[in-house]
């Protein structure tokens, strides 16, 4: 059954009116030319982002999606199904490493249950967003249909416009959710061309016999998958990217689609990106696709240890912010690298010009 899809997003590239103007700013702090390095280009996209000559960040926020895959029961991940219910139950009970890097820096966190294969204990840090108790083994069957895609995608951009009205100017996206590495994998495959080998590695921690066996499941899937957009596939009537919504609704997971529209929608607000790792860059490879704005308004907080996000990020032509070797997910890197965001808008704003310090600029 084909679908016309909603998405009547609006996100128009940077207004780069005020470039001159920034570097202008940025060239008469004290210090020689450049020697903030990527700060400085920071500072200028944080600025070129608000349109403003003294930009702010206001009420800095992570929103983490959890959501179960039905292709765990294909063996692919080293831990079980169970775990990512309760991981949640960690997240909000304060002691995943996301929960105390975020209360470290300051940063509000939010639970949303996209799709956990589990009752959750309602929490005031939970949002109940269920699409569904899981997505289908996407070996035998697409992950979801197109309605949940769609219902996933608009779900996500709802919850950003919320936060948005209370006053949130700089967001982020983590997951969670056994088995998402493999949707991201072939997410990136599909959308991107890469040899598949290139996309899928360990995820949680898989040995060399283990992984092979994850190449296979997932080559597998594609064989299984090749008319997806035949009749009885997810398949959408879409003039900006067919192929990547069918790519989503396939391959991907509640959580990734509900990322997808968070990503949309905050781009359009035109509020400050973080994004994470492997997972959440999957998303935002869908999102770009079907609005190529939407990176323009994105930092890349970390390049991760998956070697899929290694080559994503030159797909993106992106330069991360860190390079610690995570592979944690949970929005734990977008924590870390905050403070480098309130450090480029602070030395913006109030580090001192030549002229303000009595400081021969030559």
């Amino acid at each position: 059954m084909e679908h016309t899809v909603p998405l009547d997003f609006v996100i128009p590239p940077l207004d780069t009116t005020l470039t001159s103007a920034l570097h202008t700013k940025i060239n008469q702090k004290t210090k020689p030319l450049g020697a903030l390095g990527q700060l400085e280009t920071l500072a200028l996209q944080i600025g070129l982002c608000q349109n403003s000559l003294t930009p702010c960040l206001t009420n800095p926020c992570i929103l983490i999606f959890a959501g179960d895959h039905g292709i765990v029961a294909s063996g692919v991940s080293a831990y079980p199904q169970s775990v990512t219910a309760q991981m949640v139950a960690n997240f909000l009970a304060g002691g995943a490493a996301i929960s105390v890097f975020a209360k470290q820096h300051g940063l509000k966190l939010l639970v949303v249950d996209a799709g956990v294969n589990a009752d959750l204990n309602p929490h005031p840090q939970l949002i109940n967003a269920k699409i569904g108790w899981g997505t289908q083994n996407f070996l035998t069957q697409p992950a979801m249909s197109s309605a949940d895609c769609l219902q996933a995608i608009q779900t996500g951009a709802n919850l950003v416009t919320e936060q948005q009205a209370l006053g949130y100017n700089c967001i982020g996206f983590g997951e969670m959710g056994i088995g998402n590495t493999s949707s991201a994998a072939l997410l990136m495959h599909t959308l991107t061309g890469l040899p598949l080998a290139q996309c899928v590695g360990r995820g949680t921690g898989l040995n060399d016999k283990q992984l092979a066996h994850k190449i296979a499941v997932l080559q597998q899937a594609l064989k299984q998958n090749i008319g997806w957009a035949d009749a009885g596939s997810p398949s959408f009537a879409n003039d900006t990217h067919p192929i990547a919504l069918n790519a989503l609704a396939t391959f991907g997971g509640f959580e990734i689609a509900m990322m997808v529209g968070a990503y949309l929608q905050a781009a359009q607000s035109g509020m400050i990106i973080m994004v994470d790792g492997f997972i959440a860059s999957s998303a935002l490879l869908v999102a770009s696709c079907l609005y190529p704005s939407v990176l323009d308004y994105c930092v890349f907080s970390h390049v991760s240890n998956e070697q899929g996000h290694q080559v994503l990020l030159q797909h993106f032509n992106a330069t991360a912010l860190l390079n610690l070797n995570l592979r944690l997910g949970e929005g734990s890197g977008i924590a870390l690298a905050y403070p480098l965001l309130q450090s480029a808008v602070l030395f913006l704003n109030e580090m001192a010009s030549f002229a303000e310090a009595g400081v021969d600029s030559k």
